[in-house]
């Protein structure tokens, strides 16, 4: 009984001789990525102060983009979490710094002047360092169309980057972003002049479109920073937060795109 006691007792040791052992041998077909969704943003500072303040403690992005020259820094592993997105929600997930991945752009973001607020543009080398970036992202991870957003997307309450001079329009060219046909939003609009939605359907679509947007049928204040996002990225030549006819055709038409 002795001598097998401690038949079983070297056996163990000699198991754990060699620490940990996981055979990685079989591999399920039943999983994804932990990314969901990539979340743009400007710095609202110069490279020096964007490096600065993305590597110290408090906030940080997966990649930062430079303007002069369009150098893409890697700050965060995509394996794990950065501190980008804060309070958000989008299409019902909410706190998304555990499913996203940040893109920092160097832009100083506006300037209050006069008269009102003044945007900065972004470069065209940045962008196009950007839609290399997205690209090589969207393959990796297996993004559908719909995943690119914005942090005025997430969080329309408190923040407006990446602003309304961000080209949009190029990264639908790109293939990466969903982009309502012009001939269609010309006919819903042409429609909706004569007779506008209620502010509950535009809350609604808002909400299928995916932003966290109040169902209560009154234009408050709230309403109104949701539909100021959504004219920042879709209409930004006017994104005056009011529901008009063109507004509602861009969501029409885009909520009846295949997402």
């Amino acid at each position: 009984m002795r001598i097998l006691f401690l038949s079983l007792a070297l056996a163990l040791l000699g198991g754990c001789a060699g620490g940990l052992r996981i055979d990685t041998s079989h591999t399920s077909v039943s999983q994804s990525s932990r990314v969901q969704y990539v979340v743009l943003h400007y710095t609202s500072a110069d490279l020096p102060t964007s490096l600065r303040v993305l590597t110290r403690d408090g906030v940080s992005s997966h990649y930062l983009i430079g303007d002069h020259p369009a150098t893409i820094y890697r700050l965060v592993d995509e394996s794990r979490r950065a501190w980008h997105a804060g309070e958000s929600d989008w299409q019902g997930r909410t706190w998304l710094n555990a499913s996203t991945l940040g893109i920092e752009l160097v832009n100083d973001g506006y300037v209050e002047t006069p008269n009102g607020r003044v945007y900065r543009p972004y470069s065209d080398e940045q962008i196009d360092a950007l839609i290399l970036l997205l690209k090589d992202i969207v393959a990796r991870h297996s993004l559908p169309l719909g995943s690119i957003i914005g942090h005025s997307d997430i969080a329309p309450q408190r923040k407006v980057d990446p602003g309304p001079l961000f080209p949009w329009k190029r990264l639908a060219d790109a293939g990466l972003v969903a982009w309502p046909e012009a001939g269609a939003v010309a006919r819903a609009q042409a429609r909706f002049a004569y007779s506008l939605p209620t502010v509950a359907w535009f809350q609604q679509q808002l909400a299928r479109l995916g932003y966290t947007t109040p169902q209560t049928g009154v234009l408050d204040e709230a309403t109104r920073n949701v539909i100021s996002a959504f004219q920042m990225k879709y209409r930004q030549r006017l994104y005056d937060g009011q529901p008009d006819a063109e507004t509602a055709a861009l969501l029409l038409v885009l909520n009846g795109m295949p997402r």
